[in-house]
């Protein structure tokens, strides 16, 4: 028998709720809402209600394309900076070391409850209730904790360890005072009951009622930006895709404000402008093209900000004929010379088709008492705030590298695909695609080749290239860093594909990131 559809995620959980909503009649829509809520209580670093994030969804009843954004929002009124709780912890990747800023002065206005209500209300089939009740027995029957989620947890643990609060909910139940660690259980009764109450007052609970008098109170008294008017006036915005052909398939992309899917079409661009030799995606040449074009993209994205030039009206500045022109010719030349995310896809038998990207930034250190909700730092991610810190324009919708795509191949399948993974989300993106369209690879091998990611004059590689293509890129770049695995350090992938023809559906997670693919 056919499945109802399937779902790639990045936990079994989370699958597994949009699996049991589809199987109980649900749609691609209603399941999409469901395993959002399931990664709240399975991926909670990554996932929260007082975060955000962006849908690009296939409607099968009118083959419309739209993009959702519920991405947070910069508060109204900045506080005076002497009274901001804003601090830095850092945090320890093993390889590395890296600052983030918590506190209630790095929470914007958080979207993702207004974000799910809209897109159930507008898309979805099954009540409200039953749509969180997969999420609602996770968070009471408890999720064990796995490895991928164990190092997570690790790594934040001075971010969710930072209060009593946030330690009672997230620390290991065997060792107090440590982060919680693979294999033991951790059960969030007051998120199951926070949920619960959602499904029945609706959203306003969250940006009228007692949630955000909560947060407004919280913030007023211990140096956060955002008010009652904050969470009221939030609303959820409609954008048409951003849209490019790669290698004749047709890209639906996350648009401005969000900078992601518009860096990723920038890159696109100026690989076309290259010779269209026939080099496969273990190539030396080929491999340069790719870090010279994400090298650009990086001078690009900051030669707009530096012009003033941000959201919408980076796309002007970037894409316009002469600039596009003279960086591709830096491309020619070079060729032959030389934080915390998670995604899910979604697509059901009918051809509806979810591509959702959400992020919680890495949590600001503080919970709402008595929700299980941990409230977003987005306003101290440094990716997001490339001018510096507290200089954000008030009332306006933060910038992202979240870039969920649909991609249409010509007389084949539709695909629904995303990344976690930060300022890493556009160039994993950019491979899994051209590995697909370009190279001709079906899903599950295209995510899983190894990456390549260039950032501050460094060029990442991961293991799995052959040598004389690391080799080419060694004689090329500076400084080429070979890493000895794979790793989520390159983003985590996890996509679906949809066919028209006669409605066979596959799909594919990514391992960097505890990927699955389940079908109902």
């Amino acid at each position: 028998m056919s499945p109802t559809g399937l779902c790639a995620a990045g936990h079994a959980e989370t699958a597994e709720a949009a699996c049991a909503i589809l199987r109980a009649g649900g749609n691609a829509f209603d399941a999409v809402v469901a395993a959002n809520l399931a990664a709240a209580v399975a991926e909670p670093v990554l996932c929260s209600l007082g975060g955000g994030g962006f849908m690009l969804a296939r409607v099968a009843r009118d083959g419309s394309n739209r993009c959702y954004d519920f991405f947070t929002q910069t508060p109204r009124r900045p506080p005076p900076p002497d009274a901001v709780d804003f601090h830095p912890v850092t945090v320890d990747f093993g390889t590395t070391t890296q600052d983030f800023h918590i506190g209630l002065g790095a929470v914007a206005t958080p979207g993702m409850v207004r974000g799910l209500f809209h897109i159930h209300r507008e898309l979805g089939r099954l009540p409200m209730a039953e749509v969180v009740a997969p999420a609602v027995a996770l968070a009471r029957d408890g999720v064990r904790i796995n490895a991928l989620q164990a190092y997570i947890h690790q790594v934040v643990s001075p971010i969710y360890l930072a209060s009593a609060e946030t330690a009672r909910l997230f620390a290991s139940p065997g060792q107090p005072g440590r982060a919680v660690r693979e294999g033991e259980v951790v059960r969030f009764p007051e998120l199951a009951d926070t949920l619960e109450t959602l499904a029945i007052e609706k959203e306003d609970l969250f940006y009228r009622g007692e949630i955000a008098e909560a947060i407004a109170a919280a913030c007023a008294d211990g140096g956060g930006s955002l008010t009652m008017d904050d969470l009221g006036a939030y609303r959820v915005e409609e954008r048409r895709p951003l849209s490019f052909q790669l290698n004749g398939a047709r890209v639906f992309i996350n648009p401005p404000p969000s900078c992601g899917g518009m860096l990723i079409a920038f890159a696109t661009d100026l690989l076309a402008r290259l010779p269209s030799a026939d080099r496969g995606p273990d190539d030396g040449a080929e491999l340069i093209n790719l870090a010279t074009a994400m090298a650009l993209t990086n001078k690009a994205r900051m030669d707009a900000l530096a012009a003033g030039r941000g959201g919408h009206d980076a796309r002007d500045y970037l894409f316009d004929a002469r600039r596009l022109a003279r960086y591709g010719a830096e491309i020619l030349g070079r060729a032959h010379a030389p934080r915390g995310t998670t995604h899910i896809s979604v697509a059901d038998a009918a051809g509806n088709i979810a591509s959702m990207t959400v992020s919680n930034g890495e949590g600001c250190g503080y919970v709402v008492p008595g929700t299980g909700i941990m409230l977003n730092n987005m306003l101290g991610e440094e990716d997001l705030n490339p001018g510096g810190f507290h200089r954000w324009q008030p009332d306006q919708r933060l910038s992202s590298m979240m870039a969920p795509a649909l991609v249409y191949e010509t007389g084949g399948p539709i695909h629904a695909l995303g990344s976690g993974g930060s300022n890493r989300i556009r160039s994993a993106m950019l491979q899994v695609m051209r590995n697909m369209v370009r190279h001709r690879l079906h899903l599950a091998p295209a995510i899983e080749r190894p990456r390549i990611h260039f950032e501050n004059g460094i060029l990442n590689v991961e293991d799995g290239f052959p040598e004389a293509a690391i080799a080419a890129l060694g004689e090329t770049f500076d400084d080429v860093r070979v890493w000895p695995d794979r790793n989520l350090f390159f983003g985590g992938a996890h996509g679906v594909s949809f066919h028209q023809a006669d409605g066979r559906m596959s799909g594919a997670g990514d391992p960097r990131r505890g990927g699955v693919c389940l079908k109902a």
